[in-house]
């Protein structure tokens, strides 16, 4: 009975880690972007991106966030002296949202210690960059990155819900601004 139960427990295990480690295809990476304000899509539904549409060159808005480790307010708009890599997810209980999270968190590794790995997908925060979806009060995917002077200094905003933002053209951006001082 004893090894009975020893075959059952690893039969078990495999399954649970066979469960884990399957392999999903990796949701399509697109290059495009569109202009904070503009328009996604979702398939054939169309988008409206609402809010305060932020460019390359202007400073970060300043918001009120929660920091969902510590629980207290913080302001991005405040952060100096660090390239800021934002991550910006429609809602993190999507496949796609969470391949970014991951790619982000586990990718992201490879990335100097100047670069702050953020993923938000706050409301507020939409709207004071234009990246608030209409109808569904969601944001936009995309990635913006900040310089050590509170400056924007790259934004793609996917078009395509469903698809990646290109995580490794920002990684490369946010290298060389870290290098460039």
């Amino acid at each position: 009975m004893g090894s009975m139960k020893r075959c059952l427990g690893a039969c078990a295990l495999f399954f649970v880690i066979a469960g884990c480690a399957s392999i999903q295809a990796r949701p399509p990476v697109n290059r495009d972007s569109v202009n904070p304000g503009g328009i996604v899509f979702r398939g054939d539904k169309r988008f409206k991106l609402l809010g305060t549409p932020i460019s390359v060159g202007n400073s970060l808005p300043s918001v009120k966030l929660v920091n969902a480790m510590t629980m207290e307010e913080v302001d991005l708009s405040q952060e100096k002296g660090r390239i800021l890599y934002l991550s910006i997810v429609p809602s993190i209980d999507t496949r796609v949202c969470e391949a970014q999270t991951h790619y982000l968190g586990e990718e992201g590794d490879r990335l100097p210690q100047g670069v702050q790995r953020i993923t938000y997908k706050e409301g507020e925060f939409g709207r004071s960059t234009g990246l608030l979806m209409d109808g569904y009060k969601l944001l936009a995917r995309s990635v913006i990155l900040v310089d050590k002077h509170g400056i924007v200094r790259y934004i793609q905003v996917v078009p395509e819900m469903t698809h990646l933002p290109d995580m490794e053209a920002a990684f490369r951006k946010a290298i060389q601004l870290l290098q460039e001082g």
